[in-house]
């Protein structure tokens, strides 16, 4: 029997299952991945691991419990399923072997401190990790319960200029280090003692006698942060040598089978983040060898889609067993989509792309088998299989299915139209829950944060919930962003924010409203981060929006240096110049500047805690408006990170979303 679907509401946030990461075992025969769910009753989120074979079969869960289980890692031999866990201590995860045979797991380290990436050793007894310690007055206070209660005296600042990242706090005074942890003793062994410099990323060689890794090693890191480096540790010897490549930001990187080459993802340059991530194979014998397999491509290696259920996972470049070929991911027009190419550059071909994207994906030992995350515009996550020998696709899971199958989630509609210089751009309209083409709807503009990121073919539930609520919910790419080619994403370096993305906007807009289905007197505007950058922006410009949604915005490019986490490198889009040196860019492109022509009601969105775009910075806008008497309305989140909408608290997120739409109702409804 069938059974009528409802609307999205803003409290299905709860029962959503998310894929956090997943691996496939090195026979091919199995995937493991962590699932995250959210308690209601106390408002707490918790992972556990689940495993599902390849085949088809059953789903089984492999840990239970009122704790968080993440980023498990199958060892070479299958034998082992190493990850981590805060089981023990809800505030200090540490990592926990389980026996893949069955049985129950336990704790391998004991260490005070925040765990990085770590891998297996090729014969599976050791693991190298990427480890930072807490400061030791903060591991000593958490053993006095009153002076824990009490909290930290004071912060001394001394030799940091990134010294606090949102989401995290206050950084410890120590850097991220490689340590060797035992499988058989559980004994630990810190490489690296150094005040300064982080290593980061660490892979094994695969005879086992090395371990690469990152690591920016000039004098003040946090001054030069493009500065990236790939180096080699030789166990034996205890010393390590840097590897000579093109100057500029490196990650991800990957033995070759024969240990003879070292892929990599990056870009070449310094301070120019709108170039293309690119994939990078070097000969690690062959000083300054190192060429990139993707430069003549145009598109962006590691990209992915932006979505509000948490964070897509760029994986490191796989190689194929015979050492002849790559796979890799690519963000491009709105997907996220997986790529095979020789590792002499040539033969690229497109293994998995669909309107959708591929996330945290791996390579089983024989290369026959991919384990993918699938995530869609109405399908957050699933788990996909895919042969390598005869290109058969499959999803093996069905979580959230229930939940999905019941709702009425609406029409995506692609399109596809010129920018203000006849620039190609890439937009969506999601159309509302029984929609009426010969009915007049309130339609919001959505635009996206970064500004080097994409929309497109991935969930998003706050998109979702609007379009529930009547609204046509429409979005694009706009000159910035990433996904379309590194003249798309420059356009708006050199102090040009607010201007041809400001234009391409607009131009959507007009597109949009001149739509036999929208009302042109019901629009309204929204966006988080840049995109609440160019909220303000827009509502400072022009007034054919009824009303307006800020979230997390920027406003001030002056007080917005030194303030954000990533403080003084906001100048590097602006002519990488100082707000002393270059003030009338600055001030230029900030919305503030403007708002004194703003009309617009706008209810204004912040969290107390952000520290990308300190609160301060909607604090300008509201007592702006305020002081114009134009209708608005502030909405601070305690306790709450920049990326509240994606990573806050569930009823905090569903407040958020009643408030966005309630404002919206006021002066959109009919």
């Amino acid at each position: 029997m069938m059974h009528e679907k409802r609307l999205v509401i803003a409290d299905d946030l709860y029962p959503l299952e998310i894929i956090e990461v997943c691996q496939i075992s090195p026979n091919g025969e199995s995937i493991i991945y962590s699932v995250q769910t959210v308690d209601q009753d106390s408002e707490k989120k918790y992972s556990h691991l689940w495993w599902v074979p390849t085949n088809g079969g059953e789903t089984t869960q492999l840990t239970f419990g009122k704790q968080s289980d993440k980023n498990p890692k199958w060892s070479p031999d299958g034998k082992w399923i190493a990850f981590l866990s805060n089981r023990l201590d809800k505030d200090q995860p540490q990592i926990f072997l389980l026996p893949a045979s069955g049985g129950e797991a336990q704790p391998l380290t004991d260490l005070n401190g925040d765990f990085g990436e770590f891998n297996w050793s090729p014969d599976s007894q050791k693991l190298v990790v990427q480890f930072r310690q807490h400061d030791l007055e903060d591991v000593e206070r958490k053993k006095d319960e009153k002076k824990k209660e009490l909290g930290r005296v004071s912060r001394r600042i001394t030799d940091r200029v990134f010294y606090k990242l949102d989401g995290y706090g206050y950084l410890p005074r120590a850097r991220y280090h490689l340590w060797m942890v035992d499988i058989q003793s559980g004994k630990t062994a810190c490489l690296f003692e150094d005040e300064i410099h982080d290593e980061t990323g660490p892979v094994w060689s695969p005879d086992g006698k090395s371990i690469a890794f990152f690591s920016n090693r000039t004098e003040q890191p946090d001054l030069n942060p493009d500065i990236i480096d790939l180096f080699i540790y030789d166990l034996e010897s205890q010393e390590y040598r840097k590897i000579e490549t093109p100057q500029g930001p490196k990650r991800k990187a990957n033995f070759s089978p024969d240990g003879k080459l070292i892929a990599y993802i990056g870009r070449e340059g310094l301070k120019a983040d709108y170039k293309n991530n690119e994939l990078w194979v070097i000969d690690v014998e062959n000083e300054r060898s190192a060429v990139s397999l993707t430069s003549t491509f145009d598109f962006n290696v590691g990209g992915g889609v932006i979505n509000d259920i948490g964070s897509f996972v760029t994986s490191k470049p796989y190689w194929t067993p015979d050492g002849r070929n790559l796979v890799f991911q690519v963000g491009q027009l709105g997907r996220a989509s997986l790529h095979k190419i020789g590792f002499d550059g040539n033969g690229l071909e497109t293994l998995i792309k669909f309107d959708g994207v591929v996330s945290d994906f791996s390579l089983d030992a024989a290369g026959d088998n991919i384990g993918y995350i699938h995530g869609s515009f109405f399908d957050p996550c699933q788990i996909g299989h895919f042969a390598l020998t005869d290109s058969h696709n499959q999803i093996l899971t069905k979580l959230n299915q229930s939940l999905l199958e019941s709702l009425d989630l609406g029409i995506l509609e692609e399109v596809w139209f010129e920018g203000s210089d006849g620039n190609p751009l890439q937009g969506w309209i999601l159309k509302p829950p029984g929609f009426d083409p010969s009915h007049r709807y309130p339609s919001i503009l959505e635009i996206h944060g970064g500004p080097l990121a994409q929309y497109g073919y991935f969930f998003m539930h706050e998109f979702l919930y609007l379009a529930s609520q009547g609204y046509v919910v429409y979005f694009c790419n706009p000159r910035g962003g990433q996904g379309y080619g590194e003249e798309h994403a420059k356009a708006i370096y050199h102090g040009k924010w607010g201007t041809v993305d400001y234009e391409d906007l607009m131009v959507w807009a007009d597109k949009v409203e001149v739509l036999p289905y929208i009302d042109p007197d019901r629009m309204g505007v929204t966006g988080g981060s840049y995109g609440g950058y160019m909220t303000v922006w827009i509502i400072g410009h022009t007034d054919r929006f009824i009303a307006a949604v800020s979230q997390r915005c920027v406003s001030n490019l002056i007080s917005m240096w030194g303030s954000s986490d990533f403080n003084w490198s906001f100048q590097q889009i602006f002519d990488d110049k100082t707000p002393y040196e270059n003030l009338d860019v600055l001030w230029q492109c900030s919305p503030i500047k403007h708002i004194g022509s703003a009309t617009t009601p706008t209810l204004i969105i912040h969290s107390q805690e952000d520290l990308r775009c300190a609160i301060e910075q909607s604090e300008q806008v509201y007592v702006a408006l305020r002081n114009l008497g134009v209708d608005t309305e502030f909405l601070i989140f305690p306790d709450s990170p920049h990326g509240v909408s994606r990573m806050g608290r569930t009823d905090r997120r569903v407040v958020r979303l009643r408030a966005i739409g309630e404002w919206f109702e006021r002066y959109l409804g009919e």
